[in-house]
């Protein structure tokens, strides 16, 4: 698992006006924009109201959420999940990806009612970038080749800061 920072007052507030609501379960900030706000959160994988969350990473920021439902809009999941077909490495590679997520899971806690799942589709589709790009950022490059190829897509999002003042 990542390391991650701690989640403070600050960060709660930035993270709710980038979300439009509260946090849910957070364990802690698994990765912050280069301008030090909070962009990818841990999440507990029970929350505080027993509600199952296999959502591990959590990407809040909004520059990156919305580049991520472009990406999704002109069919890219498509293409990547055909690639997993055609494609006996990269499904290799996403696979372990998988097994990675549910481990950095595991080390949060267990809920056996989400056993095995894991977040984006994975191992065996491609059915959302956010989950995918939230991975990536938070395990770092090498980890999740399809969340990587998003990270790479997207670019450097965060030369502004993903959510100014007046926004």
């Amino acid at each position: 698992m990542p390391e991650l920072s701690p989640f403070t007052e600050a960060d709660a507030e930035i993270v709710a006006a980038q979300l439009g609501r509260p946090a849910r379960g957070v364990a802690g900030v698994a990765w912050r924009c280069p301008c030090g706000k909070p962009a990818v959160l841990a999440t507990e994988p029970r929350l505080s109201d027993g509600t199952p969350f296999p959502t591990t990473y959590y990407l809040t920021c909004p520059r990156a959420h919305a580049a991520c439902s472009a990406m999704e809009a002109g069919g890219v999941m498509v293409e990547m999940t055909q690639r997993l077909v055609d494609e006996p490495e990269t499904a290799a590679a996403y696979a372990r990806a998988h097994e990675a997520y549910l481990a950095d899971r595991a080390a949060l806690g267990e809920v056996p009612e989400i056993a095995g799942v894991s977040a984006g589709g994975m191992p065996n589709r491609v059915k959302c970038l956010h989950a995918l790009l939230g991975h990536a950022l938070a395990a770092g490059p090498g980890v999740n080749p399809l969340g990587d190829e998003v990270v790479a897509q997207l670019g450097e999002f965060w030369l502004r800061p993903c959510l100014a003042e007046n926004e």
